[in-house]
């Protein structure tokens, strides 16, 4: 999904306003152009060296079925030990059930981009590395990855005849993630994260968390930081997820029409 920047109008300040009110967080992000990666990487002075490998992957069916359905499915594995995480997106957070709100795996995070504001809820649990791996090498079904909660939302929210064992994996997609807190930006914690898809391509994403009555503030400072440093705030958005979901679908599809 690509999204030109824009600035919020009024209104869009107001959805805004009333998103933040039921969030637990928000997540401010910006995706730097390939182009650009270089440079940002120099600009923050980041070393590879002390980046996290992680893998990522998805479940979905070959055409997106989830996707369209606003439910995401992820598995990861992690130096620290991996998690999954059964994620509805967008939502509206007051018309959630009170159960899953109270839920303490549960969490509502808004998700904001230039051009792009999107709510969402997450239920997320731990797995071991082998566990992820074990259905990656198809030794292992799918849905022991999740707890009965997971599953249960996923019923709920799943589109009719679809079950987590009768998705397929999309990934693995490796990345590195790095999170440091720069003196100039008051010590908050920035994590900047790069993904390697398989056709060659990347993603770096640059991104802070704060809590949802200080976004406006947090954002403002950090679009200073990043343009005191020389890194472009203003090159066309493309998310991370998005990016990787489209991208082994149609992979998928092609190998399907060829099989055909």
């Amino acid at each position: 999904m690509r999204t030109k920047p824009v600035r919020l109008n009024g209104k869009q300040v107001v959805d805004a306003l009333n998103l933040f009110k039921d969030a637990d967080s928000v997540e401010l992000k910006l995706t730097v152009t390939d182009s650009d990666r270089s440079s940002a990487i120099a600009a923050l002075d980041l070393d590879v060296l002390d980046a996290e490998l992680r893998q990522v992957v998805f479940f979905d069916t070959h055409d997106l079925k989830l996707k369209r359905a606003g439910l995401v499915v992820r598995a990861r594995r992690a130096r620290k030990g991996g998690d999954t995480v059964v994620k509805l997106r967008p939502i509206i957070p007051a018309e959630l059930p009170e159960k899953l709100r109270r839920s303490g795996s549960f969490t509502i995070e808004v998700d904001a981009m230039p051009g792009s504001l999107v709510c969402s809820g997450s239920l997320k649990a731990k797995a071991s590395n082998k566990e992820v791996k074990d259905v990656l090498l198809e030794r292992r079904p799918i849905r022991k990855l999740f707890l009965p909660e997971q599953r249960s939302l996923f019923k709920q929210h799943a589109p009719s005849g679809l079950d987590l064992d009768s998705l397929m994996p999309l990934g693995p997609i490796n990345t590195a993630r790095l999170k440091f807190a720069p003196a100039s930006f008051k010590g908050r914690a920035v994590v900047a994260e790069l993904w390697f898809y398989p056709d060659g391509s990347r993603i770096l994403e640059i991104s802070t968390r704060c809590l949802p009555d200080e976004a406006f503030q947090v954002a403002a400072e950090t679009r200073e930081f990043l343009i005191r440093r020389g890194v472009s705030v203003t090159g066309e958005q493309e998310t991370k997820t998005s990016k990787a979901l489209e991208y082994f679908s149609h992979l998928h599809t092609g190998k399907i029409l060829r099989r055909a």
